[in-house]
């Protein structure tokens, strides 16, 4: 596949000399002076997507096994053993408040000032939302109205949001921005790295993001759940693969190019297949796509095992008798985990099995559960083409699998559950976020000795500690109105 190199600048502002006029210090940073919107735009979309910081820590060493896609017997990872190590647990706040964030808040000043047309400025508002989307679902109150304004607005100290009152501000610019957008070619062009510009495929990802945030009030606001729904499925939602929003990495020349779970699984030889997630998956055709087994060339799906979770070395051979996890099936790094791998932001099999929900439900989108379900599984396993030929599955396997493993209406939020946790395997932002919000899959905790949670899964993630010093009145009034930062706390919608 033929791949474009991304270049993304990096302002360094030095000041040289003390004796300038003030007339040259004191210049408009909005005007002539300033960088070009589109590569900052192109610049904030690949932090979006991750660094290898961020997605080590935060989306596989704790959310990957928390969900039991990944397992290991690694000490750092931390997460299927549910102990806390503060750095890891903050490693998107600290990489998104201070990239992604930034960027964002300053594009949407810059297109303003400079009076850019308004589907540009839809498009970078859908992309804001995409940002503190993952922030508050990981970490629940956080500051979003007064967030990324240090330099634009003097704001060093941010307020903390509620995550309630944040959820209404991101679905009203969802459904702004969405009619803001038209048909045909943006302005932003080839600097969107995820559609090129094409409105249409925007306009259907803002409704489809409105479908993922209004589910997620499912528990807290039924109601508004409903409503969001329907008017997400009314406004247009993503309807085939070709609306995927997903970013197409490339192997350099700078990391930030690279697929940050990608540089993970360069760095880091440790991670297997959870057994929760191979066991799922046998007789499905996604499994010799999705895992290898390193010590040999054998990909046939009897023949691959999964890791359990919560293991160290001294539990592994206690529970089998093995020293190491050279027998295990790891992530397949001849498919799926190559530094320009795609990286997935949301799919149509997300839509799909959303729908089906609806369906069941509300009788929305058509009221046929059962079709949009199997549409859902169609859909998870075409999509895996993107990582290239090797993993194409033809129509006649989806189909044996689908016969063999039939819809069944009197199991079916949990069968609906089950197949999303599958297709969001390494999106692990969203698998934590949607298991937390219908309970499905019904995982097992583990309850390693030591552990921090009492042996139950967490429900998020914890702050970073420098704002208990730099943001301390803010940080502490998020803390009386949410709850103790704990790995146990639960954000605003997920309601016990």
């Amino acid at each position: 596949m033929k791949k474009t190199i991304y270049t993304v600048l990096l302002l360094l502002l030095v000041f040289t000399s003390c004796d300038k006029d003030f007339e040259e210090l004191n210049i408009d940073p909005t005007k002539s002076s300033q960088i070009d919107a589109k590569s900052k735009f192109t610049a904030t979309l690949l932090r979006t997507s991750g660094e290898r910081y961020e997605a080590w820590r935060a989306n596989l060493i704790y959310q990957s096994t928390m969900m039991q896609h990944i397992a290991t017997t690694t000490g750092y990872w931390v997460g299927d053993k549910y102990f806390w190590n503060q750095g890891y647990a903050a490693s998107l706040w600290d990489r998104y408040y201070t990239g992604p964030v930034k960027g964002i808040e300053d594009i949407l000043v810059q297109l303003r000032v400079e009076e850019q047309p308004a589907e540009m400025i839809a498009i970078a508002r859908i992309q804001r939302v995409v940002i503190y989307q993952r922030l508050t679902d990981l970490y629940g109150d956080v500051p979003y109205s007064e967030a990324g304004k240090g330099y634009l607005e003097g704001i060093l100290t941010p307020k903390y949001d509620a995550q309630s009152d944040i959820y209404a501000d991101m679905l009203k610019e969802l459904e702004e921005s969405a009619a803001d957008l038209g048909s045909g070619t943006s302005k932003w062009g080839d600097a969107d790295l995820i559609f090129k510009g094409d409105q249409g495929k925007w306009k259907r990802y803002a409704n489809s993001m409105m479908l993922r945030l209004g589910l997620r009030l499912i528990k807290v606001d039924p109601v508004a759940a409903k409503n969001w729904a329907t008017k997400a499925i009314s406004g247009g939602v993503m309807t085939s693969n070709s609306d995927i929003a997903y970013i197409q990495h490339t192997p350099g020349p700078e990391g930030i190019n690279k697929n940050g779970n990608g540089e993970t699984f360069t760095a880091d030889g440790s991670p297997r297949l959870s057994k929760t997630f191979v066991d799922f998956l046998n007789g499905d055709p996604r499994l010799p796509i999705l895992a290898a087994r390193r010590s040999d060339k054998s990909t046939l799906p009897a023949d691959l095992k999964g890791l359990p979770n919560g293991l160290d070395g001294d539990l592994l051979k206690a529970l089998t008798g093995e020293e190491n996890t050279n027998a295990y099936a790891e992530p397949n790094r001849a498919i799926i985990t190559g530094e320009d791998a795609p990286m997935f932001f949301q799919t149509y099999a997300e839509v799909e099995f959303m729908l089906a929900e609806c369906a069941e439900r509300w009788g929305l989108a058509g009221g046929n559960t059962e079709t949009h379900y199997n549409a859902g599984v169609t859909a998870a396993m075409k999509y895996l083409e993107l990582y290239g030929s090797a993993a194409s599955i033809s129509d006649d396997k989806i189909q044996a699998y689908l016969t063999n493993n039939p819809f069944n209406s009197a199991k079916a939020l949990e069968m609906i559950g089950n197949q999303y946790w599958a297709a969001t395997f390494l999106n692990e932002y969203e698998t934590f976020s949607n298991w937390r919000r219908t309970g499905f899959p019904n995982l097992v905790p583990v309850n390693y000795p030591g552990n921090e949670t009492n042996g139950t899964i967490p429900r998020r993630l914890t702050y970073t500690t420098s704002e208990q010093v730099v943001n301390a009145a803010n940080y502490n009034a998020a803390i009386a109105a949410q709850g103790p930062d704990i790995l146990t706390t639960r954000v605003w919608w997920d309601k016990q």
